[in-house]
């Protein structure tokens, strides 16, 4: 088929899944991908706003695809997925033999920008290390088979990556920061991450949140990254534990019955806790989990249960709520042991308790066991 300068032809079949997303399927040289799809690498605009949605490149992954392509005789069967352009054109072929009643073959137009800085036509929703083996090999003739989907959107874009992207698991703080971008979580597993992680969204770009620029998300970079220190997934975990057990604190805040949700209840919930969390240990907040245990994911998953305890005792309507906060988790001071010295119920020095479910339990056992035993005792 023809290439002319602003334009690509192929053959195809277009399969009918869906009736307002049709599926095409086609060829395109190893050397043309680069010219009609672009990678959409997760990251924030200037006013935090989540754009993209791929991970970063894995240099070691790409050599060794690369390494393949160049090695001589080569059947490459695994294709790409691409998220098309809505201004795609489709010309079913003339005759009673082009259609079997699932797909019909075609000639497949795209259109490509005059000027090649211009932004591409099209974007790789999987296969973005084959892509970028591909744009390198020597065999640039290769025909590599393409499956490319009308999305409009990129809400429809970053569903569809999410959803392909099952089996293969994806790293799990790219999928959490992805989920409240999109209309449905993918599966049930995923729709119970996607509350918490648009909660923990908010508690690093709010300036009232004690977490404010110090989660490390999929989409964190230069200095950002270097100050952000708490993992995005196990403040997740403690905010999904809350929401989802009858004992949590959050749990009264979700209407099962209506699907409704009082976000601005769980907000102020957050922020107050933390804040009183961060007052009480001002000397262990703020510091990679190296230096602090409290910023690690032991730290944050059995603190993280603590607040179901005490924001039970806590009215935060008063203006007193802050303070109350403060008398509560100071409960629990004299055992923790965030930077140093030794957690003398569990025999450990500071820096041995790890992100483990064994530690996580026995810290969080000896945490609530400590602030229980000070409120009977007072």
């Amino acid at each position: 088929m023809r290439n002319n300068v602003n334009k690509i032809e192929r053959r195809a079949l277009r399969i009918m899944q869906h009736p307002d997303m049709p599926l095409y399927l086609f060829a395109l040289a190893a050397e043309e991908i680069d010219r009609v799809a672009d990678v959409a690498r997760i990251s924030r605009d200037a006013a935090g706003k989540l754009i993209g949605y791929q991970r970063p490149e894995r240099r070691i992954h790409v050599k060794q695809i690369l390494d393949y392509l160049d090695s001589g005789s080569v059947l490459f069967p695994n294709g790409l997925i691409m998220a098309l352009p809505d201004d795609i054109r489709f010309r079913a072929s003339r005759g009673p033999m082009t259609t079997d009643g699932m797909s019909t073959a075609g000639t497949l137009e795209i259109s490509l920008p005059a000027d090649p800085s211009s932004p591409k036509p099209a974007w790789i929703v999987d296969g973005q290390q084959r892509s970028l083996a591909l744009a390198r090999t020597r065999n640039k003739s290769m025909p590599v088979p393409i499956a490319g989907f009308v999305a409009p959107t990129l809400e429809i874009q970053r569903d569809q990556f999410l959803r392909v992207n099952t089996v293969a698991p994806l790293p799990t703080n790219l999928v959490t920061e992805l989920l409240p971008e999109v209309a449905t979580a993918p599966s049930s597993r995923m729709s119970t991450r996607k509350l918490p992680s648009a909660l923990v969204d908010m508690l690093n770009h709010e300036k009232d949140s004690p977490f404010y620029g110090l989660i490390k998300r999929a989409s964190t970079e230069g200095n950002n990254r270097r100050n952000a220190i708490v993992t995005d997934t196990s403040l997740v975990e403690a905010i999904r534990e809350s929401l989802e057990s009858p004992s949590g604190v959050l749990f009264p805040y979700r209407n099962i019955a209506t699907g409704s949700t009082d976000t601005v209840g769980i907000r102020n919930v957050l922020i107050t806790y933390w804040s009183g969390v961060r007052e009480v240990f001002p000397h262990a907040w703020g510091l990679p989990p190296s230096q602090s245990r409290l910023m690690g994911g032991v730290g944050i998953r059995s603190m993280g249960r603590l607040m179901d305890r005490v924001m039970v005792h806590t009215d935060l309507q008063s203006e007193t709520a802050a303070e109350a906060v403060r008398t509560e988790v100071s409960r629990v001071a004299r055992v923790c042991r965030w930077t140093e010295g030794t957690w003398e119920v569990l025999g450990l020095p500071w820096n041995e308790v790890q992100n483990t479910p064994r530690h996580i339990s026995a810290l969080s056992n000896l945490i609530a066991r400590t602030y229980v035993e000070s409120r009977v005792g007072q």
